[in-house]
């Protein structure tokens, strides 16, 4: 029976850490082993993990050797994991009973790698969540990782623990898009990554944190473009468009205001207007979104895109 390492970084997570944990004693599938690697806390993660450790000897405690969730991944994969696949999930974000099942079945391809599925975005609670990611029929590409990175959240990922092991681990030195990078990594070297049509993980929204860093986000994608022209992959400008269409939305989301997510819109339409207004209803909304916000309050900007 296949046997999953899910590894868990974990930083001052005390209010939603529980939440997490059983989601994965909810699994359907039971063959599984929980790495939580702790960066230092100061509420009470540790104390709250190690009293669900007591009732559960799947679930592991560990402190991190390093600094930051890359490093924790890292060390929970290659230095602790003994599964057969590695799946990544934050210390926020919930899965659906049915995860692990899924995705025995998926990796009983041998040709199969890596695997995500969908995804459900929430606020408070994963019965709230209304939005759901799209998953390309097609296997993964340096093309559609460098437009609109469907995975979304490395609490989506799964990968071989050998695949993992040969391709290395995550750049520490990264705060934004590490996880894209090392997608890009794996891609490029022939993984084959899979999406599956299946609601899979609940992604906690926030307004907060790195994720709301846009120019920061733009730097990290700018590695991951490096990366994937020093191994022989150059991005379409359709990929290009995708991505600026992305920040244009995320500017609106986070209401930043000003004329920031009209000019990502520009860019993308600059680099390919096909791109940026397909789907017509994703683009042209998100164009139309974008000269608003440059034209109103950013207290309304902000009420109106949320």
């Amino acid at each position: 029976m296949m046997k999953f390492s899910v590894v868990i970084p974990c930083f001052n997570a005390a209010k939603t850490i529980t939440g997490t944990i059983e989601s994965l004693q909810a699994q359907c599938y039971p063959n599984w082993e929980a790495i939580c690697v702790d960066d230092g806390s100061t509420d009470p993660t540790w104390v709250q993990i190690r009293c669900m450790a007591a009732g559960d000897s799947r679930i592991r405690l560990y402190r991190n050797p390093g600094k930051g969730p890359s490093a924790a991944r890292n060390f929970g994969a290659l230095d602790i994991a003994d599964g057969d696949v590695i799946a990544f999930c934050d210390a926020d974000d919930e899965w659906a009973p049915s995860k692990l099942r899924e995705l025995s079945m998926i990796f009983a391809d041998p040709s199969v790698a890596g695997a995500y599925g969908q995804i459900a975005f929430f606020s408070h609670r994963p019965c709230d969540a209304r939005t759901l990611s799209t998953v390309p029929e097609t296997d993964l590409s340096v093309d559609i990782l460098m437009g609109e990175n469907p995975v979304c959240t490395m609490s989506n990922m799964s990968v071989r623990r050998d695949v993992m092991q040969s391709a290395g681990g995550f750049d520490e030195t990264m705060l934004h898009n590490e996880d894209l990078e090392w997608l890009i990594r794996l891609v490029a070297q022939g993984a084959r990554i899979v999406g599956m049509p299946m609601l899979q993980t609940y992604y906690r929204r926030s307004t907060g944190g790195l994720s709301t860093d846009l120019d920061a986000m733009e730097a990290g994608r700018e590695r991951g473009l490096q990366k994937a022209l020093a191994l022989g992959h150059r991005p379409s400008r359709r990929s290009h468009a995708i991505y600026h269409r992305y920040l244009a939305r995320r500017a609106l989301r986070l209401g930043v205001g000003g004329t920031t997510a009209l000019r990502h819109a520009l860019l993308g339409l600059g680099q390919s207007p096909r791109g940026f207004l397909s789907p017509l209803r994703r683009g042209a909304l998100t164009l139309l979104g974008s000269v608003c916000a440059a034209l109103i309050p950013r207290r309304f900007s902000r009420s109106l895109f949320s």
